[in-house]
């Protein structure tokens, strides 16, 4: 596994509803309430253990921020990438 390249990165992410944020793509998603979070939270459980990748997860009561960067490398893979599309397609 390997860095993505910076100048292909910002045309990778452009699609994606997440932000980048120096060596990380971020998302935040607000749900009705905190069980609705947590709900949240336990579908993109699912997929990072499927993906054997996994997101650092923030929960504040109806809000979820996500934040995706392979520690390892120091930045964002086609890992980060991948479930991040996967993550976007929960809705």
């Amino acid at each position: 596994m390997k860095l993505v390249a910076e100048d292909a990165l910002a045309d990778l992410v452009a699609p994606l509803a997440w932000e980048r944020r120096g060596s990380e793509l971020v998302k935040v998603v607000r749900r009705h309430d905190f069980v609705a979070a947590l709900a949240y939270v336990n579908e993109v459980g699912h997929l990072a253990e499927a993906a054997g990748h996994h997101p650092d997860v923030e929960i504040r009561w109806n809000t979820v921020t996500l934040r995706l960067s392979t520690h390892s490398l120091g930045g964002i893979t086609d890992a980060d990438l991948d479930l991040a599309r996967q993550i976007d397609a929960l809705g």
